[in-house]
């Protein structure tokens, strides 16, 4: 579980004094746990998916405010989140490629039946579920309303 891992990595962090790690890891313990008590499974845990969702979740709210951060001028805080997103992404799945996305979402399509863009959300939920978080949610959607708008 992944859940485990980060465990070990936080005390690994600890005892080398590497703060910038040991921040994140505790700050995706917290909503690991946020989420365990969110969905009742504070006892049982999260399932793998469900860890890799709420992970997928912190890494995409690092990426944002890093962006925001840029559009701002502060540089150097744009350049710490994106620190903090690189050590959540060690725990994700490795992300596929456009190319590699493409042929799943012709897929998808072909298996929804969809004709035009009033499908695009059930495409994408398939897209999803075939990709098991290991496809970022926004380049699915660009490669759907392209693939669609032919």
């Amino acid at each position: 579980m992944i859940e485990a891992q980060i465990d070990k990595d936080l005390k690994t962090a600890l005892l080398g004094g590497d703060r910038t790690q040991a921040d994140t890891l505790r700050g995706l313990k917290s909503a690991l746990l946020y989420a365990k008590v969110e969905k009742g499974k504070r006892d049982s845990g999260l399932s793998e998916e469900e860890e890799i969702a709420v992970l997928a979740r912190e890494a995409k709210k690092r990426s944002e405010s890093a962006e925001l951060y840029e559009k701002g001028g502060s540089k150097e805080r744009a350049e710490a989140e994106l620190k903090e997103k690189s050590i959540i992404e060690r725990y994700l799945p490795k992300q596929i490629s456009e190319a590699e996305l493409k042929p799943i979402v012709d897929q998808a399509i072909s298996e929804v039946g969809a004709e035009d863009m009033s499908k695009m959300g059930a495409v994408i939920g398939l897209v999803k579920q075939k990709t098991a978080g290991s496809a970022d949610g926004a380049l699915i959607a660009k490669i759907v309303k392209e693939s669609l708008s032919q």
